[in-house]
C-alpha cells in the first residue's frame, strides 16, 4: 500500500490591521513582564548595575563593546586562515580584551590599559590611598591622577630634587 501524501498547507496571512493589533498585544505583554518579573542580572556585579544606562561604563555599553570585539575577532580569524601577517596577534588582542570586559562585568574591576568599543581610549591610574615620605610629604608617581591636587602628576609639576 502506498502512503497517503500529506497535503501542503499555506501559511496564514495576516492583514495589516491584524499585524498592528498583534504587535500592540506583544508590546503590552513585554511591558507587563518587565514590571512583574524584571531581569535580575545575577552574573553582573552590583557596582556595574548601579551605573545608569547612559554611563560610559554601564553594562549595556560594555556588552555592546563585547559584541563589536567578537565581530572583529571573527574577521581576524578569517585573516589567520588566509595567513595574513599580524592576524594572530590581533586575534590574541581581541580575545584578551573580550576576556577583560567580561571580567569587568563579573567583578566590577577593570584591568586593561585601554577601553572603549575599539580600544580607542587609554585608561589612567588613580591614587586611592596616599603614601607619605618620613618627613610627611606625599609620595607621587609620574602619570598618576591624585584627587587631593585634582590633576595628573607629570613633568611640569614634578618638584626639582
Amino acid at each position: 500500500m502506498a502512503k497517503a501524501v500529506k497535503k501542503f498547507r499555506k501559511k496564514r496571512q495576516m492583514t495589516e490591521e491584524q499585524k498592528k493589533a498583534a504587535s500592540e498585544r506583544l508590546a503590552k505583554a513585554r511591558e507587563k513582564r518587565m514590571r512583574e518579573n524584571p531581569p535580575q542580572y545575577k552574573n553582573i556585579h552590583p557596582s556595574v548595575l548601579e551605573l545608569g544606562d547612559d554611563h560610559e561604563w554601564s553594562h549595556v555599553n560594555v556588552k555592546k563593546w563585547i559584541k563589536t570585539q567578537k565581530e572583529l575577532l571573527s574577521g581576524e580569524r578569517r585573516n589567520v586562515r588566509q595567513k595574513v601577517k599580524g592576524a594572530e596577534a590581533k586575534v590574541a588582542s581581541h580575545e584578551a580584551y573580550i576576556r577583560h570586559l567580561e571580567t569587568y562585568l563579573r567583578t566590577g574591576n577593570y584591568c586593561d590599559m585601554f577601553w572603549g568599543e575599539y580600544q580607542q581610549n587609554k585608561t589612567r591610574q588613580v591614587c586611592v590611598t596616599m603614601a607619605y615620605n618620613p618627613d610627611g610629604t606625599p609620595k607621587r608617581s609620574y602619570g598618576i591622577y591624585y584627587p587631593d591636587i585634582d590633576m595628573v602628576w607629570g613633568v611640569d609639576n614634578k618638584p626639582n630634587v
